[in-house]
């Protein structure tokens, strides 16, 4: 029972960078094509015209490609850790560190990718 849940938390706590991994690589490749609100990196900035919506969809799928790769190794290091718990609770209690750390760390990915914006373009989204 132990080992089968430790498994699912596997899974789950690999499933984060698996797809930020694919939308990384999928926006690098093939990102959204025409400013919109409903599928890309939409920020006040991204979406000012076509240009910087390109630039950020670009950038996103850099760094979301990096991240990805990067989270990997620690989630299964911690997530190896939680199978020292004496019980299924314990794991799964300290299996949910590693769920908000991986979502903070798609937060965080915004800031790369609104410094590079505001480097790279004005306020209005020209071209610097």
């Amino acid at each position: 029972m132990k080992l089968g849940m430790w498994i699912f938390m596997l899974v789950c706590n690999l499933l984060i960078p698996a797809v930020v991994i694919w939308y990384g690589l999928r926006f690098k490749k093939n990102p959204p094509r025409e400013v919109n609100t409903l599928f890309g990196y939409r920020t006040r900035r991204s979406m000012k015209n076509q240009e910087t919506w390109d630039f950020a969809q670009q950038k996103m799928g850099e760094v979301w490609g990096r991240w990805g790769f990067a989270m990997l190794p620690p989630v299964v290091v911690c997530q190896a850790l939680t199978l020292l718990c004496p019980t299924v609770d314990g794991m799964c209690l300290w299996s949910l560190p590693i769920t908000i750390v991986e979502a903070a760390l798609l937060l965080l990915s915004m800031i790369p990718v609104e410094r590079a914006l505001k480097k790279t373009f004005d306020k209005n989204g020209n071209r610097r």
